[in-house]
């Protein structure tokens, strides 16, 4: 049995909690809101975030971020991506060397352009940073339908630990050691996912969803190969998987605040009713900054940029996309003649 902490009691946070629980593993779970672990406390229950799922009584909420942090085997960092600074920062007191933190949300930061892992690394530099993404709704996982993730971290044995500890006959856990290629996939397939939305909320049908999924994927990997990352593993669970369900799933935030700028919300209209943290908003800017930097063309993430920072019109914003310049899908295939 391991002692494990959850930083961040929102849906994925108390889903992963569940995980950990019934796994045969002691669990803490942290929250910085007094109410809010007041109700989990009262109810065991997210009733807001994640309704339905009944959470174990063995579960340990807590406001003090101490008790959640010192001593634990690993720890998950579940915090919006926003907060992850600010939240590593409160953390870093309480952290042994080599304790491992485990992120499980999906960003870039707008100002550092960083990813997350490397965040945590830079306010906690005694901890052994790792991620675990993949095409995952906390509301199907809270009720234990199959889901398969990935857990990246920059040694073998911290991956295979993490492995371990979350994976049971309905929760799969793969490792792979690239998780700056796992971190971009999971934060950028978010903004593609926005553009999805917008095609939903424009009337749009299959055609236009399946272009924006498979041109979107071309966008995040050129990207990430270009920043270091291997090509495979956007292909994998962590990029084209994450991607698909994230533009598709009727739980996927991301497309449901696209879906309502498509049906003419603005961006700030849309994340109000969403009433969740929309983290391809926080990740947008970023994401054509980094294409700037790396000096690749990302159309589908600077159009979407323009509607929720220019206040540019959904369907112009897909006009101009069909409007591009005539190419070739694959421009490193060679013709016959």
């Amino acid at each position: 049995m391991a002692k494990t902490g959850v930083i961040g009691a929102g849906s994925w946070g108390c889903a992963l909690a569940d995980v950990l629980q019934r796994n045969g593993h002691q669990v803490t779970v942290w929250s910085i809101l007094d109410e809010e672990v007041a109700m989990l406390k009262k109810n065991h229950e997210h009733i807001d975030k994640l309704p339905g799922v009944k959470l174990s009584e063995q579960i340990v909420f807590t406001g003090n971020l101490e008790e959640a942090c010192r001593g634990m085997d690993l720890l998950v960092l579940a915090a919006p991506s926003a907060f992850t600074r600010s939240v590593a920062k409160k953390m870093a007191p309480f952290i042994h060397e080599n304790q491992i933190i485990v992120s499980v949300a999906k960003g870039i930061e707008e100002e550092s352009l960083m990813t997350l892992s490397d965040i945590i690394k830079q306010e906690i530099p005694l901890a052994d940073a790792a991620v675990l993404c993949g095409p995952s709704h906390a509301e199907e996982v809270g009720r234990r339908l199959p889901t398969t993730l990935v857990a990246g971290a920059k040694t073998r044995k911290t991956a295979e630990y993490m492995q371990s500890l979350f994976m049971n006959e309905v929760f799969r856990v793969y490792t792979s050691p690239d998780v700056l290629g796992m971190e971009l996939g999971g934060a950028l397939k978010n903004v593609i996912a926005l553009a999805a939305g917008m095609a939903d909320g424009l009337g749009y049908g299959d055609n236009t969803k399946a272009a924006l999924i498979t041109r979107g994927i071309a966008e995040i990997s050129r990207l990430a190969v270009s920043m270091g990352a291997n090509a495979k593993t956007l292909s994998g669970l962590t990029g084209m998987g994450d991607l698909i369900v994230t533009c598709a799933s009727r739980h996927s935030r991301n497309r449901k605040a696209g879906m309502l700028m498509g049906q003419g919300y603005t961006m700030q209209e849309a994340m109000d009713e969403v009433k969740m943290v929309v983290e391809g908003v926080y990740s947008a800017k970023a994401a054509v900054a980094l294409g700037q930097k790396y000096q690749v063309s990302m159309p589908i993430i600077e159009q979407v940029n323009k509607v929720l920072f220019q206040n540019k019109p959904a369907k112009e914003a897909v006009l101009e996309l069909m409007l591009r310049d005539r190419k070739t899908e694959h421009s490193d295939l060679e013709w016959e003649m």
